[in-house]
């Protein structure tokens, strides 16, 4: 597993990170979130063991970075904000080079390079320098490179930036095929790819941990969990709304003015899906939608990092 205690990064008087004690196991893919300048990649470089800790310590499989950290990184593959690379190697040299640092060789090595170079489709820039690569190519050189030696942790900041949606895509189905027996720890700002990917989230702000939980148990703190959504293609909207606060099971009903949208919101976590659905039928309402709303995570996000929320 991946252990830190009281794990804090100072840089003068600013403390980017602050005793951050997390365990992440294997099979978990945790998904780290917070907004800029909350310290995910300062807390990323020191699991990692590419910054030291002001104070605290990481432990990788029972390894600690302060005492024992060639095999504590042995275990690990990272890629880094930005995928720093050596730019006048080609992309078929510089995966050589890392395969030669990780002590890869023979049948694995070759086994490796091959599994790398196919499932990132870098066979078109094999040759090519790094510096000549567009940002999406570099990013999944990067990747290639973090994955070369098939480790047991990968750390991974913001993984499929500068990807079309496409390279997005394909960087997640990755990520999830390694999943089952690897801890990997993503640091994001693709709200999408968390509930994508990620089986566990953590949310920091200001360099604390705020909320760990899954993607379903985030959502559904989302006043939107359980609500249900509505347009019309005909009828009095004043109506409708009125009809709706008289249900008993509804705490509020909202008018978006932009997109003439009604959403009632449940009391509590109560259903309100088939008892609207019922109203809408027997009052004939002429509809254009009805669904009902899992919950929205950038609302919840936005509560938790600015503190209406927890």
């Amino acid at each position: 597993m991946i252990k830190t205690v009281n794990l804090t990064r100072r840089y003068g008087e600013l403390v980017a990170v602050d005793s951050l004690s997390i365990t992440v196991e294997p099979g978990q893919v945790l998904g780290f979130l917070g907004p800029n300048g909350a310290g995910k990649t300062t807390t990323m470089r020191m699991i990692a063991g590419f910054i030291a800790p002001s104070t605290g310590t990481v432990s990788v499989y029972g390894h600690s970075l302060t005492t024992d950290p060639v095999a504590a990184q042995a275990c690990m593959g990272y890629l880094p904000e930005g995928a720093p690379g050596y730019d006048e190697m080609t992309v078929q040299g510089f995966l050589r080079f890392i395969a030669d640092i990780r002590g890869l060789d023979g049948d694995f090595r070759r086994s490796r390079l091959g599994d790398v170079i196919e499932r990132l489709h870098l066979a078109p820039v094999l040759h090519q320098r790094l510096e000549t690569l567009s940002k999406g190519f570099r990013r999944r050189v990067g990747l290639a490179q973090a994955i070369i030696h098939d480790p047991q942790v990968l750390i991974l900041d913001e993984p499929t930036d500068g990807l079309d949606p496409n390279q997005k895509q394909e960087v997640r189905q990755l990520i999830q095929d390694m999943a089952a027996d690897k801890i990997i720890v993503i640091s994001t700002h693709i709200l999408e790819e968390v509930d994508a990917v990620c089986n566990r989230v953590m949310i920091i702000a200001r360099g604390r941990l705020l909320a760990d939980d899954t993607p379903d148990g985030l959502i559904a703190r989302s006043r939107y969990h359980n609500a249900v959504s509505l347009s019309l293609v005909t009828g009095s909207v004043d109506k409708i709304k009125t009809d709706l606060a008289a249900l008993p099971r509804v705490a509020s009903v909202e008018l978006d003015q932009a997109t003439g949208r009604i959403t009632a919101f449940p009391a509590g976590n109560q259903p309100l899906l088939p008892e609207i659905s019922r109203l809408a039928s027997n009052e004939n309402w002429n509809l254009k939608e009805l669904h009902l709303e899992r919950g929205r995570m950038e609302e919840v996000f936005r509560n938790i990092t600015t503190g209406h929320g927890t």
